[in-house]
């Protein structure tokens, strides 16, 4: 597969799953061949999350496959990796998910024009199941209304 210029891997679950109450970019430290595979494509955001340890942001349980060219050189598909964001931001992070027991989340995994891979990590507070039946709803109604919509402009 041929590495591609732009990445954009969505968590698509998130938006489902949890509430989000604000959003950050952060840079992600990489090791070896981790860019190499992120820019193949050949990775998940789709079951991780950020925890704190000892000051610092990290992201758990983000799959990034082996790099197919990588022999022994190769990372291990799903080690904790770092977040870099200033520390003001940190710090703001750190006190609500202390305080009000909100979540990390990250909701894109991308490169931007430099080549470098960052993410979108969004602060969130869990869904309850009637809000997600509520969710289906609405996404439901709006695409009965465009679909009449459509009708009645044809």
């Amino acid at each position: 597969m041929a590495l591609q210029k732009t990445v954009k891997i969505k968590n698509r679950k998130a938006r489902f799953e949890y509430e989000i109450i604000s959003r950050y970019t952060a840079g992600i430290v990489l090791q070896g061949t981790e860019i190499k595979a992120i820019r193949e494509g050949k990775a998940s955001i789709a079951e991780s999350f950020c925890e704190f340890s000892n000051n610092e942001l990290f992201v758990i349980n983000m799959t990034i496959q082996e790099y197919s060219h990588g022999n022994s050189y190769n990372h291990s598909p799903k080690s904790e990796r770092k977040l870099l964001l200033n520390r003001k931001e940190l710090k703001k992070l750190e006190k609500e998910v202390k305080n009000s027991g909100l979540t990390i989340i990250p909701l894109l995994l991308f490169t931007n024009d430099n080549g470098l891979a960052k993410v979108e990590i969004a602060l969130c507070r869990g869904k309850k199941q009637f809000d997600k039946r509520e969710t289906l709803k609405d996404r439901d109604n709006k695409r009965d209304l465009s679909r009449i919509k459509k009708d009645f402009n044809n």
